[in-house]
């Protein structure tokens, strides 16, 4: 049951984590918050967290085939140094980077249904995040071999996850609409990538200590 309950917890963050960056994803989930409403913004959130779910499943399947390398103590150990390590580099990416301003149009608003249909597409239109996922997941240790139930529940662990950022944020856009400013996704673009950098160092620091001789 603890194993159950850490697994939970850990994929809550990996999908919080995976989720919060600004990209094209972000900035449209904002730009249809403020012009069309916020369950429009939403269920945009929700079209991407699906496809998260399925880059997800890749990742970890891709880890499960090589299961009998990652158990391995060194493996691991370098697997979650590695992990940082990315982790590091995808936070100060975040961090650098400049989202485009969101667009302030009027006009046909469409069904929820086709706008979560185009959150879906923009996510899936990105590949590379299976390597964040990646990362993620060795970071965290998110494999338990030959347990599919606790992966089941780890799966919907990520998409609940994304489902607590993205109600989150639309929630707090709609609050600020009347004060929201071209350069706030920018902002909370360096505020994310600065938490992920220092969890990403935390991990580095955490998964090196044992080799030092200190437990905690």
């Amino acid at each position: 049951m603890l194993t159950i309950i850490q697994f939970i917890v850990k994929g809550l963050i990996i999908g919080i984590i995976a989720s919060a960056p600004m990209g094209p994803v972000g900035v449209l989930t904002v730009q249809r918050t403020l012009n069309k409403g916020r369950w429009y913004g939403f269920v945009t959130g929700i079209g991407a967290a699906i496809s998260d779910i399925l880059y997800a499943a890749i990742s970890l399947v891709g880890i499960s085939l090589v299961m009998d390398f990652v158990e391995k103590p060194r493996n691991m150990f370098w697997l979650k140094l590695i992990g940082s390590i990315m982790l590091f580099a995808f936070g100060l990416y975040t961090f650098l980077s400049h989202p485009g301003k969101v667009k302030h149009v009027q006009g046909n608003r469409g069904s929820l249904m086709h706008n979560g249909f185009t959150g879906f597409l923009v996510t899936l239109s990105n590949p590379l995040i299976v390597f964040l996922f990646i990362a993620l997941m060795a970071r965290f240790d998110f494999v338990i071999s030959k347990n599919y139930f606790a992966q089941g529940i780890g799966y919907m662990a990520i998409f609940c996850g994304a489902m607590i950022w993205w109600f989150s944020l639309t929630a707090i856009i709609d609050k600020v609409r009347n004060r929201f400013q071209d350069d706030t996704i920018w902002k909370m673009n360096c505020t994310i990538g600065v938490i992920v950098m220092v969890a990403a160092l935390v991990g580095c620091v955490l998964a090196l200590l044992p080799k030092l001789g200190i437990i905690l």
